[in-house]
This record gives C-alpha cells, sequence and structure tokens, in this order.
C-alpha cells in the first residue's frame, strides 16, 4: 500500500516538472521569435543616398561647419576687397551670396532626407520597445502561472502526503490493538 502511494507521488511530482518544462520550453521559443523580428528590422546596409545624406547632415549640423564657412566667407570677402584691383566678386558679394543661397537650397533638402531616415529609425524603435514591453508582460504572466502551478501541485502533494501519513497513523493505530 505504501509503495503505491510513493510510486503514485512520484508520477504526480514527474507530471507537475513536464509541465513546467513546457511552459519553460514555450516561453523559450517565443523569446526566439521575437528576438528574430526585432533583428529582421536593423537596416545593416543603408542605400548609397542615405548613408551620403547622413553624412552630410551630420557635418553640415556641425561646429566644424560653421567654423569652416565663416573662415571662407572672412577670406572670400579679403580677397576681394583687399587683393584684387579688379575683384571678380566686387562689395555687394552678388556671388557669395549667390553660393550661400545655393548651399543652403541643397543642403535643407539633404538634412530632411536624413533627419526623415533618423525618425523612421526611431519609430522602428518604439515598435521594438512596444514588442519587448509586451514581450515582458506576457513573461510575468506565465511566472504567475507557473506560480500557481507549484502551488497548485504542491497543495495536491502536500495532501496526498497527508492522506498517506494518515493511512500509516490508522495501520499503527489498528496493529497496536
Amino acid at each position: 500500500m505504501e509503495r503505491k502511494n510513493l510510486e503514485h507521488l512520484l508520477v504526480t511530482e514527474n507530471e507537475q516538472l513536464q509541465k513546467l518544462n513546457d511552459i519553460v520550453l514555450k516561453a523559450v521559443e517565443e523569446e526566439k521569435l521575437l528576438s528574430q523580428k526585432l533583428y529582421a528590422f536593423e537596416d545593416k546596409n543603408p542605400a548609397l543616398g542615405s548613408r551620403i545624406a547622413d553624412r552630410i547632415a551630420s557635418f553640415g549640423g556641425s561646429w566644424k561647419f560653421i567654423v569652416v564657412f565663416i573662415l571662407f566667407m572672412i577670406i572670400w570677402m579679403g580677397i576681394n576687397l583687399y587683393i584684387f584691383q579688379k575683384p571678380f566678386d566686387p562689395f555687394p558679394f552678388i556671388l557669395l551670396n549667390l553660393l550661400l543661397s545655393a548651399l543652403a537650397a541643397i543642403q535643407a533638402p539633404v538634412i530632411m532626407m536624413s533627419q526623415n531616415r533618423k525618425e523612421e529609425k526611431d519609430r522602428q524603435r518604439a515598435v521594438n520597445d512596444y514588442l519587448v514591453n509586451l514581450k515582458a508582460e506576457i513573461e510575468v504572466r506565465n511566472l504567475h502561472q507557473k506560480i500557481d502551478l507549484l502551488i497548485s501541485e504542491q497543495m495536491k502533494t502536500l495532501f496526498e502526503i497527508q492522506r498517506v501519513q494518515m493511512d500509516l497513523m490508522e495501520e499503527i493505530k489498528q496493529s497496536m490493538k
């Protein structure tokens, strides 16, 4: 009788561990799927135009660009005011204004392309963050299920052990009479 009860307890414990193992395997598989989805969204090799736009925007929006361009303008004005007897761009510096306007007209759309690309990356990061947060929420729920399962299985096991002990006590009591 005791051996049969102990075997039953071992089988029950094994079933409990198998359920937990299945839950863990399912969670690991879901993690693989999520990480594969997130990896697929990464832009490893952007197009040549995108790389050029990013480089121009990073240089055009830096202090280095501002300093270089101020020096260029000072040299341009100095050459046209003091070096040549007959300057190629006299005082109102119309050619310099034309160059500045052309530079601004070309640089602005390039910077906008770069910003749009970065905005798309940020949007994708937000989606990825949402997926990770959703996965974390699911994992917390799975942990709650695992704990609930453990508690319920332990209670069953404890009740079974208690029943076996009561049976043993009854047998001892009967044998003493």
